[in-house]
């Protein structure tokens, strides 16, 4: 009875880590931002100091600490030196929560990590379509607007309603749904992780992301071509159809058309250049070619756009910004780092053994291509995760 209650009482710190990781939009600014998951863990590390061990790193995380060393050093040598300075220590201050989330992680088996999971997900996803629903409220479900309107858990953005929940972007909130999705869609066998699908899948097609409906659907697919189960396609078919009818259910109540919405959206493709990103892309193109080895310098998009362009937009895609900021050399050792991450997923068999770790990553690349994700608290919490059932299965060959 002790050894149970001891581990759920852990189970409730990972539980408690995975929420607070969700919940960053709510941070403490002292010149950067203090997240709440931050706070956790430096607590835990007071708590547990005397016990705190820094274990072998993979090989992947090795590249990926040169590829972090060499983008802070381009900020050295860069025209704006304090946005380098900026990321420098954003960077520093998440590599240390990186290893802070690996010794937390190591005391945990698969089992506890789902069960956080199951909890962390639906609670995300639960609580941010209640917000959804209180800022449709708010806004009479009235879209129509030329500025961008954020009410509880809805922004509207060029007359679209889309979902922000506990984030601050409904891109974003798919990108950190993913985890959550793709772990509820391969472990579907129990009543709340259906819940949870239908929870994570309702809530991501409601943020109406353009490249994060379109990561789901290739993760969707892949899934399918994995599993090559009749239950796997059932399943999906299933949620597919429940999907339709509570989107049929809403339109009658509230004449809220998903349907028509996802329609429209798909349509302003053709005609915003994915809301201005090709624009984007090519200037990060352009400032790359102007300096092919190291780049402009860590956190210089930005600046450089504002400069030329008059607008302090961001790339909106990870790699041609790692590319324009870092150069050849920067953009190696990142597509290094991915690469070898791919092998040992591959090599591992984990897109047998446990393939929401497999689709997870895979997600994340594709909606790297339209978002900045230098630096992120989910990726860097997949990655310790992901580090953690390494280490416990090369244990086990060990072992053997």
């Amino acid at each position: 009875m002790d050894s149970v209650y001891v581990q759920n009482r852990k189970s409730t710190v990972l539980f408690c880590l995975f929420v607070l990781v969700t919940l960053s939009k709510y941070n403490v600014n002292i010149g950067f931002a203090l997240k709440p998951y931050m706070i956790f863990l430096f607590a835990l590390l007071l708590l547990s100091f005397a016990s705190f061990y820094v274990y072998k790193l993979q090989a992947y995380e090795v590249l990926l600490l040169l590829f972090y060393l060499f983008y802070c050093m381009t900020g050295a040598f860069s025209l704006y030196p304090e946005a380098s300075l900026r990321i420098m220590l954003g960077v520093l201050l998440i590599l240390v929560c990186y290893f802070l989330m690996k010794y937390v992680i190591a005391e945990f088996h698969s089992g506890s990590i789902k069960r956080a999971l199951t909890g962390a997900g639906i609670l995300f996803n639960g609580v941010s379509l209640l917000l959804y629903m209180a800022g449709l409220q708010a806004v009479h479900f009235q879209f129509a607007s030329d500025v961008e309107i954020i009410k509880w858990g809805v922004m509207i953005d060029r007359s679209y309603p889309r979902l922000i929940g506990v984030l601050d972007d409904p891109n974003i909130y798919v990108f950190y749904n993913t985890l959550f999705f793709t772990y509820f869609l391969t472990n579907s066998g129990s009543t709340k992780n259906k819940v949870g699908l239908l929870l994570s899948t309702l809530a991501s097609v409601l943020t109406f992301s353009r490249g994060g409906l379109i990561a789901m659907v290739a993760v969707l697919i892949l899934y399918l071509l994995i599993t090559r189960s009749l239950n796997s396609l059932k399943t999906v078919l299933s949620f597919v159809f429940l999907f339709g009818a509570l989107a049929l259910i809403a339109h009658f109540m509230t004449n809220f058309n998903v349907f028509t919405i996802l329609t429209e959206r798909a349509d302003d493709f053709l005609h915003d250049g994915g809301s201005g990103r090709f624009s984007l892309w090519n200037r990060a193109f352009e400032f790359f070619s102007s300096h092919p080895f190291a780049g402009i310098g860590a956190f210089n998009f930005l600046e450089y756009n504002s400069f030329y362009y008059g607008e302090a937009l961001y790339v909106h895609n990870t790699f041609l910004e790692i590319l324009s900021e870092t150069g050849m050399i920067g953009f190696c050792l990142y597509f290094s780092f991915l690469l070898l991450v791919l092998l040992q997923l591959l090599k591992q068999k984990i897109h047998k053994q446990e393939p929401y770790l497999f689709l997870t990553f895979v997600g994340f690349l594709l909606q790297m291509m339209s978002l900045s994700l230098i630096v992120n608290e989910l990726f860097f919490l997949y990655l310790a995760l992901l580090s953690g059932y390494l280490r416990n299965h090369q244990s086990e060959e060990s072992a053997r």
